[in-house]
């Protein structure tokens, strides 16, 4: 299966109302971009509607809480990161062990009289 070359987010986060959680969620969608070098397009009815880059970088964007349009251009990009090739070959039970070591380790360290 082929990587995809473009990623699309289309959200209905308004139940999160004027909170931060709309910014939140742009930001999260700027991680995945870094996480797997692919551009996004990004649309919500909030207004954090936005094109952004491989980089994470937000290259057109609505004003949040505003109805409109916006124009941008994306390219696709292909290959695979690191992250992307390692959680595509084991998936993130890598992760979650790793992070069951730990805390198992931790509270075996405080258990000690």
């Amino acid at each position: 299966m082929a990587a995809p070359t473009i990623f699309a987010n289309i959200s209905n986060i308004a139940w999160f109302g004027k909170t931060i959680a709309v910014d939140q969620h742009l930001q999260i969608s700027r991680m995945r971009t870094l996480e797997f070098q692919r551009p996004m397009l990004r649309a919500t009815n909030t207004g954090a509607t936005a094109f952004i880059d491989h980089r994470g970088r937000i290259t057109a964007a609505l004003v949040p809480y505003t109805r409109g349009v916006v124009e941008g251009v994306v390219e696709g990009r292909h290959g695979l990161t690191p992250f992307a090739r390692w959680a595509g070959t084991f998936g993130l039970w890598p992760a979650w062990l790793l992070g069951v070591a730990i805390a198992l380790a931790t509270f075996r360290r405080g258990a000690r009289p």
